[in-house]
C-alpha cells in the first residue's frame, strides 16, 4: 500500500460513550472498495487509539510515502464519506501531497487540523542548513 488512512478509535462525543471511530472505519473501508482498484488498491485503513484530536472527533490523517500528512477533525461517519473517498482519490493523484484548503473537497476544507511536511523535505532542509 503506498497511502494509509488513519482513524482515532478512542475519540468520544463530550457527555457520551460513543466511540464512533469504529464505525467510520467500516464505513471507509466500504466506501473506498466501491470507488475502484484506483483507490481500493493504493489505501490501508486503520485505527489507533489516540491521535490527541478528542475536542474534533473523528480525527482523521493521510499519510502516503514522501507526501505531507494531513490530520481533520470532526468528522462524522454518517455525513464526511463521500468528501473522506473524494480527498483519497485527490491525495493519491498529489506528487508531494500537498495542496490548498480552497483544494479540498466539501467539509474538509474547514476542518483540518494539521498538515506536515513529508519527512524526506525536511531532513533535506536541515541538511542544507549545516551545510
Amino acid at each position: 500500500m503506498e497511502h494509509r488512512i488513519t482513524i482515532c478509535t478512542s475519540c468520544r462525543h463530550k457527555g457520551t460513550t460513543c466511540r464512533p471511530g469504529y464505525e467510520l472505519i467500516e464505513r471507509l473501508r466500504q466506501a473506498i472498495a466501491l470507488a475502484g482498484e484506483a483507490v481500493s488498491d493504493t489505501f490501508e485503513i486503520s485505527g489507533v487509539a489516540c491521535m490527541a484530536g478528542c475536542d474534533r472527533p473523528c480525527t482523521v490523517a493521510y499519510h502516503g510515502t514522501q507526501k505531507a500528512t494531513y490530520l481533520f477533525g470532526d468528522i462524522d461517519p454518517n455525513t464526511d464519506i463521500n468528501d473522506l473517498v473524494a480527498f483519497a482519490e485527490q491525495y493519491a493523484d498529489l506528487q508531494d501531497g500537498w495542496c490548498s484548503s480552497v483544494d479540498r473537497p466539501g467539509k474538509l476544507r474547514q476542518t483540518t487540523l494539521a498538515r506536515v511536511p513529508a519527512a524526506i523535505v525536511a531532513i533535506e532542509a536541515s541538511k542544507a542548513r549545516a551545510s
